[in-house]
């Protein structure tokens, strides 16, 4: 196996480098890698198709499936990356790990290096969603807390890295190990689907390297499919990029959206943005944002319609639906795959702040008066049950 530049297609030894030396461009893996994944029961996570939310979309004549990455075992798709990334850093000796991240990548870190017993350092913006860094915290890992935006993050897990011969564990492109771990959800889909490719997969975008896992994982399989990188309205660089017909992606402003698991604003790392844009156009699909407000909707249907608890940034994709129907860009007969990107428990604020039904019982005992409290609020629901 060698590291092969995605722009000047110069090729590399297998070292921990993370840019390429001839043009700066993206390096990744290129052929069978020998180093084994430090494994910790990641991957292989299911595949659930989501009739009550097909029936709210209305003219919608398909199917839709929930990828559900909520079932690795820190709660996101990050563990996948991170399995990869960390067994090339054993297998090379280094002395520990360090990982920028707007918490889910961080908390995959922390627990992976815990299990192996690598010293770990987990830089996240200041206002990373306290179950995240709570999670990270829980793990033993050194939290570093930074203001600002992520990108200021990325920047400094950069320089320790290269300053202190820690392995960079940082989920954006940087990591060309920890990328190629992402191929298996292409894979994992195309066999759940009985070997067939979806019309098209959803997927939360910050940087992208999700984009590359399912393009790379589907094209290995002999299969395409349209990738629609999906993105929030308040930190949407690929997005505008895509709509301006631009071929680069420019950096964003401070962002500002619930969905902390993709407000990263590229700033400093552009060439990522600019990557994932190529692979969305050039397989037929799009790059689309979507509100805050429809996030928590989004949120609000995938927990009560499929019993999925998502974060703001896992419920995106579902978001997205509605708008790529309108658009008419979801025909009949079309089959697509929304990843679940993140456990609710990472970022619950917003169920927090959802009705919800809850009640005070004050005489346990009158079980009728109890009975018809739950009729009532069932019929508010549209539940025919009867007690």
């Amino acid at each position: 196996m060698r590291l092969r530049c995605v722009e000047c297609g110069a090729t590399f030894e297998p070292l921990l480098i993370y840019r390429c030396s001839a043009c700066g461009g993206i390096l990744e893996t290129d052929g069978s890698d020998d180093v084994a994944p430090f494994a910790f029961g990641e991957g292989r996570t299911p595949l659930l198709r989501a009739s009550r939310i097909e029936a709210t979309l209305s003219g919608f004549s398909g199917e839709i499936w929930l990828k559900d990455e909520t079932r690795n075992p820190s709660g996101s798709f990050k563990d996948r990356l991170i399995s990869a990334a960390l067994g090339r850093a054993i297998a090379m000796g280094v002395r520990g790990v360090v990982c920028a991240s707007s918490g889910n990548a961080g908390a995959a870190t922390a627990a992976y290096a815990a299990r192996a017993g690598m010293p770990a350092i987990i830089v996240v913006p200041a206002h990373t969603p306290i179950g995240k860094v709570t999670q990270i915290s829980a793990h033993g890992a050194i939290l570093l807390l930074v203001e600002g935006h992520y990108s200021r993050s990325y920047d400094l897990a950069r320089a320790l890295a290269e300053e202190h011969g820690f392995a960079n564990l940082t989920t954006t492109f940087i990591n060309p190990y920890a990328v190629a771990g992402l191929t298996q959800v292409g894979t994992e889909i195309f066999a759940q689907l009985g070997n067939a490719a979806p019309s098209h997969v959803l997927i939360p975008t910050g940087s992208g390297p999700l984009v590359k896992g399912v393009w790379q994982g589907l094209a290995d399989a002999g299969a395409t499919t349209r990738l629609v990188a999906v993105q929030a309205a308040g930190c949407a660089p690929i997005v505008r990029a895509f709509e301006a017909g631009a071929a680069q992606v420019t950096a964003w402003g401070m962002p500002d959206t619930i969905a902390s698991g993709i407000s990263d604003p590229l700033i400093g790392y552009e060439r990522d943005g600019t990557y994932t844009l190529r692979l969305v156009r050039e397989s037929g699909g799009l790059a689309l944002a979507v509100s805050d407000d429809a996030l928590r909707a989004a949120m609000q249907n995938l927990a009560r319609l499929e019993g999925v608890y998502a974060e703001p940034t896992g419920a995106s994709p579902i978001a997205a639906l509605p708008r790529l129907l309108a658009d008419g860009h979801l025909p009949a007969g079309s089959r697509v795959v929304c990843l679940i990107t993140g456990h609710g428990f990472k970022d619950g604020r917003a169920y927090q702040e959802m009705p919800a039904h809850t009640h005070r019982v004050e005489d346990p005992g009158d079980t009728a008066a109890v009975a018809r409290l739950c009729e009532a609020a069932m019929d508010g629901q549209n539940l025919t049950v009867r007690f």
